[in-house]
């Protein structure tokens, strides 16, 4: 122990304790009781240092008391933010779960609005399609029409041009001329004007038809109910449903009308 901290009484002992046991006061964080009994270097309690120093020690108390309070509010502050935070983390784990709904919801909504949207698509391309199928079918019809036309046309043309050498055969096969290689020659034409769809019609007792025959002459018969081919002067010509040249015929006329009137009368 120093020499200095010796006195004629014996060693000094520092008392650390926070509360003075004599005043119940706080202590100051670094001032040491002095010997029991002793003030200063060996002073007895009762001389004249001992009223400083009992005025010095309430002044520490008071300013450990308002440390001491610091710490408490300081560690309440700590506390209430920590608080904060832990609700911060709770709140922060509630907007993830309310965030990830969200997003479900925007994801659900957006694959909704993508099928409905490629729905509506496929009805349209669909209708589009039906469309130009309808389109193309009639447009089939149309060219099969138009070409079965044409091809019509072009063997009637042909066929026409063909009629005067058609009379000539059957002229002369009426005076018997048509023999030997000119018959054999005609036959074969005649089978292949046929095989093009000509048709020869007209014969004799028939029914007289504007539409299919030419009158080139009319008389009257008591043998007929009504007009009647009596002779085919030429015969006719049809392709299909086109006449290529009526029938010339000669007509024979009822001689009496329904009334009995004679129409020779007239």
């Amino acid at each position: 122990m120093p020499a200095s901290e010796e006195t004629g009484s014996g060693p000094v002992v520092h008392d650390n304790r926070r509360i003075d046991p004599v005043t119940g006061q706080v202590r100051g964080r670094h001032v040491a009781s002095q010997p029991a009994g002793t003030t200063g270097a060996g002073r007895p309690a009762g001389a004249s240092g001992s009223a400083g120093s009992a005025d010095a020690e309430p002044e520490a108390g008071e300013d450990d008391l308002k440390a001491a309070e610091a710490a408490v509010a300081s560690a309440a502050a700590a506390v209430a933010e920590a608080t904060e935070a832990v609700e911060a983390v709770e709140a922060a784990d509630d907007v993830d779960e309310i965030i990830e709904g969200i997003v479900e919801d925007v994801i659900v909504a957006d694959r909704q609005d993508a099928v409905a949207d490629a729905e509506a698509r496929l009805a349209e391309r669909t209708a589009d399609l039906q469309r130009l199928q309808a389109e193309y079918a009639n447009y089939r019809k149309r060219v099969d029409r138009d070409r079965a036309a044409v091809r019509e046309q072009a063997v009637a043309t042909t066929l026409a041009g063909l009629l005067p050498v058609l009379d000539a055969i059957g002229q002369a096969r009426d005076h018997g001329e048509l023999s030997g290689g000119f018959k054999s020659v005609a036959d074969s034409l005649q089978a292949a004007l046929g095989r093009l769809g000509l048709v020869t019609y007209g014969e004799k007792g028939d029914p007289f038809d504007p539409k299919i025959h030419e009158a080139l002459t009319s008389t009257y018969s008591p043998d007929v109910a009504e007009d009647t081919c009596v002779e085919i002067l030429q015969p006719g010509y049809q392709v299909g449903d086109r006449i290529l040249r009526p029938a010339r015929v000669a007509v024979a006329e009822p001689a009496t009308g329904p009334d009995g009137i004679s129409n020779e009368a007239e």
